[in-house]
Formats: C-alpha cells, sequence, structure tokens
C-alpha cells in the first residue's frame, strides 16, 4: 500500500514537472497571461477528479485547445482589457456544453469525428503549433496567424535572428529527447530548472534572452459579457473549443482505459470536464481536457490510480503559492522547446501511413491535415467536423450490395464475388445491402437490385436485412414499390434475417403480406423459396 502510495506521488511531481512548463506555453500561445494556466491545472485537475474516473488523465490547457482559443480570441477582435473576459466566457461556455451533454448522455457524439479525420487534424495541429513556437526559439516576434505568415515573418528577419536564444532552445530540445528514453526521469522539469539555473548563472536577459515573465494566480473579480448578442457569438465559438477537448480527452481517456483494463463512460467523462472547464472559469483560467502527452506521462512515470492526479494539481498549487518568482524567470526558448518536445510525437507520419496500407480513409486523414494548415486551426477544426460528416453521408448514400451463394450444401451464404466456389440456387437471386437502409440509400439500392431481377429475371429474390436494425419511413415506402417492380416480372421478394423492428414499422405501414415472409436467417429463405419454386 504504501509502495503504491509514494509511486503514484512521484508520477504527480513528474507530471507537474510537464504540465507547469506546458501550461505556461499554452497560455503564451492564447495570449494569456500564465497564471491563468496555472488556475486552470489547479482548479480543472481538481474538479474532474470529483467527477471523472480515469485513473491515468491529467486535466489542464492543451495544445488543440489553446490554439483553437487563441484563433476564437483573434474573431472576437477583443482588446487587451476584455481579451480575459472572453477567454472566461469561452470556457465557461464549454463547460456548460459538457455538462449539458453529459445531463442528455450523448457522449457518443464523440464518433461523428472520425479516427483518420482526427489523426489528420492531429498531424496539422502539431505542424501548426511547432511552427509558431519558431519565433521564441529565434527570439524575434512575429505578427500574423497563419503558419505561413509566421515563416514569411521569420524568413524576413533572419538577419535579426538572436543565436543566444537558439543555441538555448536547440539545446533545451535535444535535452528533453534524450531524456524521454527514460520515461520515469521529469524530463521537462529537470529541463526548466536548468533554464532557470543557467538564467541566474549568466544573467541571460543581459544577453537578451526572453523569459516567461511574472505568473501569478488571478484573484480579481469574475468579468462575464453583459449583453446577449456577444454570448451568442461566444457560444458559437465555445461549440468547437468543447468539441475538440472532448474529441481529444476521450481519445486519451479511452485509449489509456484500453490499455490497462480499465471501464470508462464517455457521458461520466463529460460530466467531469464540463465541471473541470467551469470551475476554471471561475477562477480565471482556460480551457482544459485530458491532453495525450499528460496522460501518458502519468502513465509511464508509474501511477496506479488517481492520487497521482490530485498531486499533480496540489503541486501546481505549491509551485502556485511559493515558486512564482523562479517560473517567471524560465527562458522562453526553454518553454518553446517544452512545447515542441511533448508534440513530437504527434509529428509521427505512422498513423497516416497505416490508412495508406489500408487503402482506407487515407485521402480523408491528409485533407483533414491541410484543412487545418491552409484554413488555420478554428476553421480547420469546422472543416474536419463537416468532413467526418460528409464522408459518413457519402459512405451510407453509396452502399453497395452483395449476390450470396451457398457454400457447400451447408445454412451459410456468403459474398459470391469473394468467395467463388459457392453455388447459386436455381430460379433465386439472394442479395444483401452493405449497409444500413436508410432515406439516403434506399432507393438507388433497390432500384440497382430490381435492375439485375430485370436481367435474370428469377422466380424468388430474397432480401438480407442484416444491416438494417430498424426502417425510416422513405426505406419503408422504397420497400414497397421495390415488391411491387418485382411482381411486375413475376418475381416474389422474400425479407431475410428481418429484425423484428423493422417487421413491425412494415406492419404499421400496411405491408403484412411482406412483413410475413421476414426469416431469421438467410438458409430459412432459400428452403421456402425452393418449396413454392
Amino acid at each position: 500500500m504504501q509502495q503504491s502510495i509514494a509511486r503514484n506521488v512521484v508520477a504527480g511531481l513528474s507530471v507537474a514537472g510537464l504540465v507547469l512548463p506546458e501550461g505556461i506555453a499554452y497560455a503564451g500561445i492564447a495570449g494569456l497571461p500564465p497564471g491563468r494556466a496555472l488556475a486552470a491545472g489547479i482548479a480543472g485537475g481538481l474538479a474532474y477528479l470529483v467527477v471523472g474516473r480515469s485513473r491515468y488523465a491529467i486535466v489542464s490547457p492543451t495544445s488543440s485547445s489553446a490554439a483553437i482559443l487563441a484563433a476564437a480570441l483573434i474573431g472576437l477582435n477583443a482588446n487587451a482589457a476584455d481579451r480575459g473576459m472572453m477567454a472566461t466566457a469561452l470556457t465557461l461556455i464549454a463547460g456548460v456544453i459538457f455538462l449539458g451533454l453529459a445531463a442528455f448522455r450523448v457522449g457518443g457524439l464523440s464518433d461523428f469525428i472520425s479516427r483518420p479525420v482526427l489523426r489528420g487534424f492531429t498531424f496539422g495541429l502539431a505542424i501548426t503549433i511547432i511552427i509558431k513556437q519558431l519565433p521564441n526559439i529565434a527570439g524575434v516576434r512575429v505578427d500574423g496567424g497563419s503558419i505561413l505568415s509566421v515563416l514569411d515573418g521569420l524568413g524576413a528577419q533572419v538577419g535579426r535572428w538572436h543565436w543566444p536564444s537558439i543555441l538555448i532552445g536547440v539545446g533545451a530540445l535535444c535535452a528533453l529527447l534524450l531524456l524521454r528514453r527514460a520515461p520515469r526521469i521529469p524530463a521537462a522539469l529537470l529541463v526548466i530548472l536548468a533554464g532557470i539555473a543557467l538564467g541566474q548563472a549568466m544573467d541571460l536577459s543581459a544577453w537578451g534572452v526572453a523569459e516567461a515573465g511574472p505568473v501569478a494566480l488571478a484573484f480579481s473579480d469574475l468579468r462575464l459579457p453583459d449583453d446577449f448578442s456577444t454570448w451568442a457569438r461566444l457560444t458559437q465559438l465555445a461549440a468547437p473549443i468543447a468539441l475538440i477537448l472532448f474529441a481529444e480527452s476521450w481519445g486519451t481517456i479511452r485509449g489509456l482505459a484500453l490499455a490497462h483494463g480499465d471501464s470508462v463512460n464517455p457521458n461520466r467523462e463529460l460530466a467531469g470536464l464540463g465541471l473541470a472547464n467551469s470551475l476554471s472559469a471561475l477562477a480565471h483560467g482556460m480551457p482544459v481536457g485530458a491532453g495525450f502527452s499528460a496522460g501518458n506521462a502519468n502513465a509511464s512515470a508509474g501511477a496506479t490510480g488517481r492520487m497521482a492526479a490530485l498531486t499533480a494539481s496540489l503541486a501546481l498549487l505549491a509551485l502556485a503559492l511559493f515558486a512564482t518568482p523562479l517560473i517567471a524567470h524560465i527562458p522562453e526558448p526553454v518553454l518553446a522547446a517544452v512545447v515542441i518536445g511533448a508534440l513530437t510525437h504527434a509529428l509521427s507520419p505512422a498513423p497516416l501511413l497505416w490508412l495508406f496500407h489500408l487503402q482506407r480513409d487515407q485521402w480523408v486523414a491528409v485533407t483533414a491535415t491541410l484543412g487545418v494548415l491552409a484554413l488555420g486551426v478554428l476553421n480547420g477544426m469546422l472543416a474536419a467536423i463537416a468532413l467526418s460528416i460528409v464522408e459518413l453521408l457519402y459512405r451510407l448514400s453509396h452502399p453497395s450490395f452483395s449476390e450470396l451463394g451457398r457454400v457447400g450444401d451447408g445454412h451459410d451464404f456468403v459474398d459470391r464475388q469473394r468467395h467463388p466456389d459457392t453455388s447459386a440456387l436455381p430460379g433465386i437471386i439472394i442479395v444483401r445491402p452493405n449497409a444500413p437502409l436508410i432515406f439516403a440509400n434506399a432507393e438507388s439500392v433497390l432500384r440497382a437490385m430490381a435492375d439485375r431481377a430485370r436481367q435474370r429475371k428469377p422466380g424468388t429474390l430474397i432480401l438480407s436485412l442484416e444491416e438494417s436494425d430498424d426502417l425510416d419511413s422513405t426505406a419503408v415506402e422504397a420497400l414497397g414499390e421495390f415488391a411491387t417492380a418485382l411482381r411486375t416480372i413475376n418475381c416474389r421478394l422474400i425479407l431475410a434475417r428481418a429484425h423484428d423492428r423493422v417487421r413491425g414499422i412494415l406492419r404499421a405501414s400496411g405491408q403484412d403480406e411482406l412483413a410475413s415472409t421476414g426469416t431469421y436467417s438467410v438458409a430459412d429463405a432459400a428452403d421456402l423459396a425452393l418449396k413454392e419454386n
């Protein structure tokens, strides 16, 4: 027991060493004071522990949410005085969205962002964030939101690059990558401490190396917008923040749960994220989620329970209360190196190459990546969501159908095109739509089946509905019209593997005769057809 507690405490301290510099850097990405990241990591992390159930999730500011928050704040054109108020409101709305989704138990909405789209978005986002950290490594200031403007600004100022900053940033990044080989070592914390020590010993500020600057928790009165139009606009911008946070968080939580044999519920995790973001807003924080790097660092550091996350949040609180003078002296190139080091795992092309190997969804992932790079983070996220929905609709509206044949003399019927050794039954065609029959595809796929029946003129056509556990009104009407079309060529329609709900809706629509033909297996339908032919 004591050994388990010690392991979780050590893991929590290691994670705090990663979350602290990452959070400060992410606040910089969003254009917010570093104290907001500390407040978010403390309040959000502790709030999640009340409701959330993942043993390994570390709820804190994430790179994707910081990037989308930055894009949202730019779109609002808020002045410096109102920027913090808008960030607070966006975080609060994201929390309310999570709580509302949890109340209505719609955690399954995260599945509408397909994994290929999420992989492409993550890859593009990692490239975007890393490129936007390069000016901090080079020690120059670059205006502009797109990666092209950042690269153009870097190129235009190549003669002004600050070589001490570059040496410190590159050295810190190399140290992080080397220390990563020992996952139980708090690499980020050690690099940060080394950066602070180097800055104090050599007075780096005198050499022109920028520092993080003052870091303090904000305890001022909570300010929120006071007009409806602003709230309406903020809600539109908060929706993609909430969506990407849940997609990223649920992917991390579910992946860690599967790897360690745990069970998690998406609706409960929604509630945990909702409470975390709501309290983060009240504490003058920023949006929080279960980031990939922090969660995996927690598991790699030896965490076995949620005490590690509790330790990490309490360690952040102690640092915010007692170590802010030291945090203020973290060199900016070191912060940039920590962010880049944390995102290098997302630069691996392996997930995209795997899709090319499968010959499935590879161009969807590539399009999502290009959308982020070309349109920016916020518009790229919206484009990725739209792409997921378009991909789903395209697949559903363009289903193939298979003609089935009997395997030997048994009861199994499989696709004849894939299994040419199967045999057809005399005077019978057996077909199966390879997707559920819905309004978007019912007429087209049944029309194609009717055309085949007209060419072959069988006595019976067996339609296997194993993919359709229910029918909408369009599919019901299309089935009736299909049966009528077959009767004009003296072909009888028999439904196979018809679910009870399918039979029920057919009877409710007045198609009792068609519903009565339904059998529970293709073999039963084939036997019935052979007897009647």
